[in-house]
Order: C-alpha cells, then structure tokens, then sequence
C-alpha cells in the first residue's frame, strides 16, 4: 500500500483552510476602543437614510408552494402571498373581504388565492375592499410592497445590492425574531468589533480597516473558524442597501463573491406591548473554484448546515439586539441571567 499524503502545503491555491490559531481566551485582544459609540451611531443614522422603496422582506422563496399560500405579518399588516398563474408571487391583505377569514388557511386554484369558508377567488383585479400588494420573488427571498406603511416613493424593484449568479451558488434562509425594532438589529451588524469576542466558535482575528474614506461601507478582515487550529481568512465588506438590510460580500479569500443580506422586518407589537422584529437572513455562498461546482450537487445537505451556523449566530445576536432595544428605550429587558 502506499503512504497516504499528508495536507497539502498552505502556500496552496487550491487549500482555503490555514492554521491559524484560535487565540487564547485570556490573549484576546479588547476591542471595545475601536468600537467607538460615535462611529457606530453614525454608521446607523446614515444607513437609516436610505430609501426601501416600501419593500419588505417576508420568507425564502422557497417556503411558497404552489398550491398553498402562506401567511405573514408586517408592521401590524397581516398578509397572503401565493404563487400566480404563471409561477410569480402575489400578494394581498390576509383577511378574506367577505367575512375576514384567514386566507393563508384557503388554498391555491389557477393563480387565485381561494378562501376556504366560502370559496370566494381573489386575484390581480382586486375586489371591494380588498386590493392587490406589488409583490417580488428575486429567487432567494419574497419581497411585499407596502406603500401606506413604507412612507418612502415606491420603486418598480426592492434596492437590493449585488449578489452572486443564482445558478451557480447555494443558498440558504433563516428566520428568527426578536424583541426589538428593525434599527437595533442593523446596529448589531454594523459593530463588527463584537465578532471575535461574542462568536468565538465563528470568528477571530478580527480588523477593520481603519481608512474611512468610505463612510458607507465597513471592510473587515477575520477568520472564519472551522476548528481550534484551523481557519479561513477572508475580506469582508459590510454596507446597507436600504435602511433595513445590511449586506456582508466577500471580497477576498475563499468564497470570494459569496453574500449574506440581512434584512430586518417589523412585525407589530406583541401582547406584551413590545415590538417584535423579524431577522430573516440569506445566506448565497459561492466561490470561483472548479470544485464548488461539484459541492453544488449536495446543497440539499449543506443549506441545513448553513441554516444550523446562521441559527447559531442569531441566537447571539439578537440577544445583543434585544438589549439595544432595551437600553435606547428604558425598557425592562428580557432576562437572560
């Protein structure tokens, strides 16, 4: 038998993983004086300055089936959304017109949606009392134009920034939601400082570039950790395309041309008076190597383990969003002591 080749070197193109490792707890740099409260506050009020075009983010593309239609909420609002005769979505009010039954409980009949307590059909044309919401599915996410609660001009399209070519990337969605408001969630990501220090399992060796010629866009450099001994270093590059979503390209390192878009969409007030908000995450990784490729033919195993890293990160993260919100507002936060 012959000797079995050991890892190859790390000067090699074709090896993303470099031992690096993972810092001792207790050698970890502070970096509490990089993340300046000004600098992040600014960040936040110029993100908040963006258009949305009055489009919210509501689930995966994948989440709408033909014939079933699904149900959400946006800012008190409740909606339906289905898939249109044609393969498109379509979206309205969630109440049926007649006697306001849920229509997410209806069913799907040649485009229509179809309320299920007296078979009233509702389409594009509308129907007294009942209209039609703009709606967009960009083959990741389901995308509802909500112009009387938006209060921005609406646009033809949502403002979402570049993104790898569909075919040739693996996508995944998560959803989770907080108590909080979307700004506190948009907060959380532009603190990129925190990376290190509150994922260690995920991150280290953490900088961010200190040249703020470009006061919209964050470029950090960390590792993304894959064991104690090995990571994978990249370039990243944090902006906001509208006021709720923040953007994370790889722009260097593995993965270069992947993206992770976050987008932050309210839900209305729970019973205990509180906002909710709903993060909903898509991550699109990609990468220009011949073998990724090849990856692609398991993405129905490796989106589970995408969607089991993004979980684990927002668990985190909103517990960080959630004590935002409370601080900001004087709320009596949630308990987690």
């Amino acid at each position: 038998m012959g000797r079995s080749r050991g890892p190859r070197s790390v000067g090699d193109p074709a090896v993303p993983l470099r031992p690096v490792p993972m810092p001792p707890r207790d050698r970890l740099q502070p970096t509490w004086q990089h993340a300046v409260p000004g600098r992040i506050s600014a960040a936040l009020a110029r993100s908040q300055q963006r258009p949305t075009g009055n489009w919210y983010v509501v689930a995966a593309s994948r989440d709408l089936h033909p014939r079933s239609p699904l149900g959400r909420w946006v800012d008190g609002n409740e909606l339906v959304l289905w898939r249109a005769a044609d393969g498109g979505v379509a979206a309205g009010p969630g109440a049926c017109p007649h006697l306001g039954a849920r229509l997410c409980d209806g069913e799907v009949m040649h485009g229509r949606v179809v309320c299920r307590w007296h078979g009233l059909a509702l389409g594009p044309e509308g129907f007294p009392g009942w209209a039609p919401y703009a709606a967009y599915d960009d083959g990741v996410l389901l995308w509802v134009r909500l112009d009387a609660v938006g209060g921005d001009a609406p646009s033809r399209r949502p403002y979402s920034g570049d993104r790898p070519p569909l075919a040739g990337s693996i996508d995944a969605v998560i959803t989770t939601v907080g108590v909080c408001e979307p700004e506190d969630v948009i907060a959380n990501r532009l603190d990129p400082w925190h990376g290190a220090w509150f994922h260690p399992y995920s991150f280290s060796h953490l900088r961010v570039a200190e040249d703020e010629s470009d006061l919209d866009a964050l470029v950090v450099d960390v590792t993304f950790r894959v064991s104690r001994r090995w990571g994978v270093p990249v370039r990243a590059v944090f902006t906001t395309p509208d006021r709720r979503t923040i953007a994370m390209h790889i722009r260097d390192g593995e993965g270069v041309g992947s993206v992770v878009e976050t987008h932050a969409t309210p839900l209305g007030t729970g019973t205990d008076g509180r906002p909710r908000t709903a993060v909903i995450e898509a991550t699109m990784a990609y990468s220009p190597r011949p073998g990724f490729a090849a990856s692609r033919r398991i993405a129905a195993v490796a989106r589970p383990l995408m969607q089991m890293a993004a979980r684990r990160l927002w668990a985190d993260d909103l517990a960080y969003a959630e004590r935002r919100y409370s601080v900001r507002t004087r709320a009596r936060p949630t308990s987690r002591c």
